[in-house]
C-alpha cells in the first residue's frame, strides 16, 4: 500500500520483493517504476541501479539486509520510516544493519518510528482518501485468504517465508 499511495502522490517508486515473480507483480499489476529482488544477490547494487540519484525516503518493515542496502543508498537528509523488522521474527539471530550510527550521521538521515495508531486524529481523512483511490482502481487490494482456524499455523509459516502476495489472512 506504501508504494502505491506513494504513486498516486507522483512519486517514483521502487519496491523490494522477494521473487521475479514479486517484483514483476510490483511493476506490473501495481504500476512500480522499479522493483529489486532482494533474493537476486547484490541487493545494494541492484538499488543503485534501479535509482542511481539514490533514495529520498524509505518505508521499512523489513529491518536486517533490505534496511542495510537501503542506508547505504539514501540521499542526503534521507527520511526512512520504520514500521517492522519482519526478517528478524523467526531467523536464528536477529542481526541490524551495519553502517549505523555512521552513515545516519553523515548522510544526515531521519529515522523514525511508524505506528498507525500515532495518526488517529486523521484517520477519518485517510479512510476517505483509501475508500476513494480502491473504488477509483488507483489503489489495488490484494488477499491471500486460508480457510480454517487449523491452518493457522501453515498460514504464518508461509507468510514468514514470503508465499503470499497481498495481505495474508485466516478466515475463521
Amino acid at each position: 500500500f506504501v508504494g502505491q499511495i506513494a504513486k498516486i502522490k507522483g512519486c517514483r517508486v521502487i519496491g523490494v520483493a522477494g521473487g521475479e515473480k514479486k517484483c514483476a507483480f510490483l511493476k506490473e499489476k501495481l504500476g512500480f517504476d522499479a522493483a529489486v529482488d532482494y533474493k537476486g544477490g547484490e541487493l545494494g547494487k541492484a538499488l543503485r541501479a534501479a535509482g542511481p540519484e539514490g533514495i529520498d525516503v524509505y518505508f521499512d518493515n523489513v529491518g536486517g539486509d533490505v534496511l542495510e542496502a537501503c542506508l547505504f543508498n539514501m540521499k542526503l537528509n534521507g527520511r526512512i520510516a520504520c514500521c517492522g523488522a519482519v526478517s528478524q521474527y523467526d531467523g536464528p539471530q536477529p542481526h541490524g544493519p551495519r553502517g549505523v550510527p555512521g552513515l545516519i550521521v553523515t548522510k544526515r538521515l531521519n529515522l523514525k518510528g511508524f505506528v498507525v495508531m500515532d495518526f488517529y486524529g486523521q484517520k477519518e481523512k485517510a479512510l476517505a482518501d483509501l475508500r476513494s483511490w480502491v473504488e477509483s482502481g488507483k489503489l489495488k487490494v490484494y488477499e491471500d485468504i486460508i480457510d480454517g482456524f487449523e491452518n493457522l499455523p501453515r498460514a504464518l509459516i508461509g507468510l514468514l517465508a514470503g508465499e503470499n502476495i497481498g495481505k495474508r489472512m485466516v478466515k475463521v
